[in-house]
């Protein structure tokens, strides 16, 4: 089987390196790739949301299966131009996609279909948000409704930094035309988790749990970022809370599916947030998550070719799919300045010094004569498999100890 990647961040570097490491692949290429992912596949030089070219690429090279990283190229539609072409694409159409594209729609699909989720509005006018900004309490959660790298979404302790945040994303256009519409939620006090499920027409599939640190520092402190790091089993994930996630959030989103003929295959990302109440979606996300894929991928034992050709044949029910009993765990290095402004070009050193049951799952590196520099906000992701997570986290940070960047940043406490 030849599979086609695409994408170029850490996410896609884990699904490469599962992919490279199962007999049924004989090729994989990813477009655009990174320095860390053209270890273990064939990097194009074409970008992820270059969908022409990527499909063209694919016609030339007989590629058997597309399997789409990142959310720009879904929500933009790459699977119907793929599949309008005859060409076999892993993530959902653009239809299925705005679950991801738009909170409104998200949110909208949430409410009418009885999902479990904090009370929202929809606002075009700055005005009206200002006006009504006092009705959701304090601390308040304004989101950006379309694409915003992950960065979107603030939460505002008092009236006064809810109004600079709506200035800020409706009349500043921080986040470009994501912020032309926003939300505004009520907030929701738990333990945030979240769940991946492989999902087709008929069936839904979560797979093993994992816990994300979105904010900057330790402690939960600080910007939110795209993920500081996770681990996999979230320690709040018992036998009870998977069985009643499952039924009344998973199950009925599947049935929401069918109801609004959403032909949904691929992919669904779940945030969660595990209130007093139960446990209530945060967010709806139409692929694999980052950087909970580097955990979760890191335990999955049976081959991602067989459970991707599943979900595109409606065959996930015929599927059984095994994980390894160990913790795993990614900690995630950042540009000192991350999530707002930073440099790039920086060296990277240690990486050739590391144990070797770690794994260095490249996010926003380059070459630069034949060295390896940094090149985005998220550098690497250091991950490590353990009896425990604890086991798996003192490997990670004992390494971490031999890694060098100027401007280095990363949280001490994702397993604490």
């Amino acid at each position: 089987m030849k599979i086609l990647v695409v994408g170029g961040g850490g996410r896609e570097h884990a699904i490469c390196w599962k992919l490279s490491n199962e007999k049924n692949v004989e090729k994989i290429y990813c477009a655009p790739g990174n320095p860390g992912i053209a270890e273990v596949a064939e990097c194009v030089n074409i970008g992820d949301s270059d969908i022409d070219e990527l499909a063209k690429f694919a016609k030339e090279n007989e590629i058997d299966i597309t399997v789409v990283g990142p959310e720009v190229p879904l929500v933009m539609g790459i699977t119907d131009v793929f599949e309008s072409q005859g060409l076999k694409v892993f993530g959902p159409n653009k239809k299925c996609a705005r679950l991801e594209g738009s909170k409104a729609f998200s949110k909208d699909f949430m409410t009418r279909h009885n999902l479990p989720t904090a009370k929202y509005k929809e606002y075009t006018n700055i005005d009206k948000a200002i006006d009504d900004i006092d009705d959701f309490g304090y601390p308040v959660v304004i989101k950006a409704d379309g694409l915003a790298a992950g960065k979107g979404v603030i939460i505002s302790e008092n009236r006064e930094d809810a109004i600079k945040t709506l200035k800020e994303m409706m009349n500043d256009k921080k986040f470009g035309t994501a912020g032309e519409k926003i939300v505004i939620e009520e907030f929701l006090s738990g333990i945030e988790t979240s769940i991946l499920a492989f999902v087709d027409n008929e069936t839904i599939i979560p797979m093993v749990s994992a816990k994300d640190h979105k904010k900057v520092n330790d402690g939960e402190n600080g910007l939110n970022t795209g993920g500081m790091g996770t681990f996999s089993p979230s320690e709040i994930y018992t036998y009870e809370l998977s069985k009643e996630i499952k039924e009344n959030i998973l199950d009925k989103t599947l049935k929401g599916f069918q109801e609004d003929n959403l032909d949904f295959k691929g992919i669904l990302f779940v945030g969660l947030m595990i209130t007093k109440d139960g446990p209530k979606i945060l967010e709806y996300n139409v692929r694999f998550g980052d950087p909970e894929t580097q955990s979760v991928l890191f335990r999955l034992e049976t081959d991602l070719s067989e459970i991707i050709s599943a979900v595109i044949n409606n065959k996930l029910k015929d599927i059984d799919i095994k994980y390894s009993d160990d913790s795993a765990i990614c900690v995630m290095l950042t540009s000192g300045g991350y999530p707002e402004s930073y440099e790039k070009g920086k060296l990277i050193t240690g990486l050739d010094n590391l144990d070797k049951d770690i794994v260095v799952f490249h996010s926003g590196t380059k070459l630069l004569d034949n060295k390896l520099v940094t090149n985005g906000g998220r550098v690497i992701g250091i991950t490590a498999k353990g009896k425990t997570v604890k086991e798996a986290g003192k490997k990670v940070y004992e390494n971490i100890k031999k890694i060098n960047f100027e401007g280095m940043h990363y949280r001490t406490d994702i397993w604490k």
